[in-house]
């Protein structure tokens, strides 16, 4: 794990002497937006236009934001659209890498090696961690967008002319809804699992940990009363959002992160949701678990120092998920 200083490559840990040892994750820096006309963008962000064959999407089959922008690229049929990349699951000294390792893509459009040289090819003076996903425009040369809540609006959205539009992942009617609930998930779940594992003082920590677990247990009740986390026939954003973390929590969050209170295998609700989520139609492709195992444990040697890679746990994905007949509203 590094950052660019004024285009300088620097192998840095995050600083949690200067927070108390919370984990205080840096904002995104690229926020432009991609419209089917290059219009503006919903808050006024400069707009590139949405073209076939145009942009690039650099991201990690390890890590869960990237991971939602994979599945909504699959979902809405971009994959011919949008091209793709995606690094080498070990990040050492150099950040992101790319490989030939099994499921890595090489950068087939600047033929880089390591991220971190796309990101000086759109900003040579950039200062800021370097972070997948990454959306890159060929024809004008720079990074749109790399915030991956933005992302997976824009993939929603901009595409229209070249998307499945049968599928919207933001319905209007239940926008307000998904914003709210993004929201939370957002500080004690997505972001709540890293702030557990990353602290480096037991009451920041602590801290982290009861709101995620809190959070669960609402989540458990809100989901054994109905199919998705809003009252809609085919799951939304929020879906995708918490998906991404649910996948990943018994495999690695529960041991490498101390988010140990429960499992996902313990919430009988949230983890037939799961399940769900995965057996929907192109989303298992979208889960690598070698990748995603591989990363957290030989990447955060401040965590395991070791490097060694745990062989479980035996997850059934495929199992049948029994929520055909729950309904889709409380």
């Amino acid at each position: 794990m590094g950052l660019l200083v004024d285009g300088k490559w620097q192998d840095k840990w995050y600083d949690t002497d200067k927070t108390g040892g919370k984990f205080e994750r840096t904002k995104t820096t690229f926020r432009d937006w991609v419209t089917p006309d290059g219009s503006d963008g919903p808050d006024g962000q400069r707009g590139f236009p949405a073209e076939a064959g145009r942009y690039h999407l650099y991201v990690s089959l390890a890590c869960p934001w990237a991971h939602r922008t994979l599945i909504v690229r699959k979902l809405k049929k971009l994959e011919d659209v949008i091209s793709l990349s995606i690094v080498d699951f070990h990040m050492g000294e150099e950040g992101w890498v790319f490989s030939d390792r099994p499921g890595a893509i090489p950068d087939s459009v600047l033929g880089k090696d390591r991220l971190y040289e796309v990101y000086l090819e759109a900003a040579p003076d950039y200062t800021g961690r370097v972070t997948v996903p990454a959306l890159w425009d060929k024809k004008e040369g720079t990074i749109v967008n790399n915030e991956s809540a933005e992302l997976i609006r824009i993939l929603n959205t901009g595409f229209s002319d070249f998307a499945d539009n049968a599928v919207d992942i933001t319905p209007q009617e239940h926008l307000a809804e998904i914003d709210e609930i993004n929201d939370r998930v957002y500080e004690t779940v997505n972001n709540g699992v890293y702030k557990c594992g990353f602290a480096t003082k037991q009451d920041a920590y602590e801290k982290a940990f009861h709101p995620l677990f809190e959070t669960l247990a609402v989540l458990e009740e809100r989901l054994s009363r109905q199919r998705y986390l809003v009252p809609s026939k085919a799951p939304t954003e929020a879906d995708w959002r918490l998906f991404t973390t649910l996948i990943r929590f018994d495999a690695v969050y529960h041991g490498h992160f101390k988010c140990n209170l429960r499992r996902i295998a313990d919430y009988p609700a949230i983890d037939a949701y799961m399940r769900e989520l995965y057996q929907w139609p192109g989303v298992a492709e979208t889960v690598n678990f070698e990748h995603i195992k591989g990363h957290y444990y030989s990447s955060h040697k401040t965590i395991n120092p070791t490097g060694i890679v745990p062989l479980g746990p035996e997850l059934d994905l495929g199992e049948p998920h029994g929520r055909d007949d729950v309904p889709t509203s409380a």
